[in-house]
């Protein structure tokens, strides 16, 4: 059955003529599920009896129920471990920034890039999420904080550009007027770098951020961090990220996770400022998450930042991300794995 919270107004429209009803029923139905964020049909109150009753037994309507919820007791970040209808299971975070809440969210169950620093990526994928299971994740943990989502990025488990055609579906509903009507400019979404799809995303020319996974500047290097760059070599990936750039006019952001004896030395820095010399760009340096099924480890902090002045001095707008929700299991899979083992 198709689900309501994934459609269009247009395409309720159309739902709604196959039914026999007035058009302004896919209006009412739309302000239900992404204005009022309501659970299902049963919560339409100015639709007719009749009408809720076929919604009911002719669609589907996601919502996720939340099975876990873990504050970190450092900095109030929230993560959230939802359970989808078909009983799979997904993670969400909050974090809580000065300019305002900040949602991760995730755009598939599980992944199948096989990065070596992600734990989202030790079983697998299982399948993508519908736009309606990505809007409901931001839906659900708005009810949950009595707050506003000001910003999102799709950055959680999965590789969002692997499950493109619901990710632009999810864009769409997401910054429509009628629903919640967040700018595009409030959207970072992130890729380890599958190149057709970074270039097939440039064309549709939107004004979300596009972060790169990059995390080594050599090939050699990255293909033992990353399957993905055995398919595509770092220049041809950086080509299509300045096409991104060039098409939409949006800086790109370049997140590089920090791994101590790895991909953390004074080589490393000059090498990745030699790649970005002059392009309009960000470097979002990210000391790694350990994960207790990989053997990389967080460099200090001096480290870190000896790595960013390098940048620095070449050129290169560099910063630390930081570590928010370390108490709490919040790197990508982490917490939704030991949810599952404990099942």
């Amino acid at each position: 059955m198709k689900d309501l919270r994934s459609l269009t107004i247009e395409e309720l429209q159309e739902e709604m003529k196959a039914l026999g009803q007035p058009a302004f029923r896919a209006v009412q139905i739309f302000d239900w599920l992404h204005g009022k964020k309501v659970s299902g049909p049963d919560a339409m109150r100015n639709l007719p009896l009749s009408l809720r009753e076929t919604l009911r037994q002719s669609y589907d309507c996601t919502y996720l129920r939340m099975e876990l919820r873990l504050i970190s007791k450092e900095d109030g970040t929230r993560k959230y471990v939802f359970e989808l209808q078909d009983g799979n299971v997904i993670e969400s975070v909050l974090m809580k920034y000065d300019y305002g809440n900040t949602v991760c969210i995730s755009s598939q169950v599980g992944c199948r890039m096989g990065c070596r620093f992600c734990a989202s990526t030790l079983d697998g994928l299982a399948r993508d999420l519908l736009p309606g299971e990505m809007l409901e994740q931001i839906y659900r943990i708005e009810e949950d904080l009595g707050e506003k989502v000001s910003h999102i990025v799709v950055m959680g488990t999965g590789e969002p550009l692997d499950n493109l055609e619901n990710l632009l579906r999810f864009l769409d509903l997401i910054t429509h007027p009628k629903g919640k009507n967040l700018s595009e400019r409030n959207i970072t979404v992130s890729t380890c770098g599958l190149v057709p799809q970074i270039r097939k995303l440039a064309q549709e020319k939107r004004q979300i951020t596009l972060a790169l996974s990059l995390h080594a500047a050599r090939d050699e290097l990255r293909q033992s961090m990353m399957p993905v760059a055995h398919r595509y070599s770092v220049a041809e990936t950086v080509a299509a990220c300045d096409e991104y750039f060039s098409l939409t006019g949006r800086r790109m952001s370049y997140e590089y996770s920090l791994v101590k004896g790895v991909n953390d030395g004074d080589s490393d820095a000059e090498d990745l400022s030699a790649l970005l010399k002059g392009k309009n760009c960000h470097v979002n340096l990210i000391p790694v998450n350990p994960i207790r099924e990989r053997d990389y480890q967080t460099p200090d902090r001096e480290h870190a930042v000896r790595f960013q002045k390098i940048l620095e001095k070449n050129g290169i707008n560099a910063t630390i991300r930081r570590k928010m929700g370390a108490d709490i299991e919040s790197a990508c899979g982490q917490l939704r794995r030991r949810f599952k083992t404990q099942e």
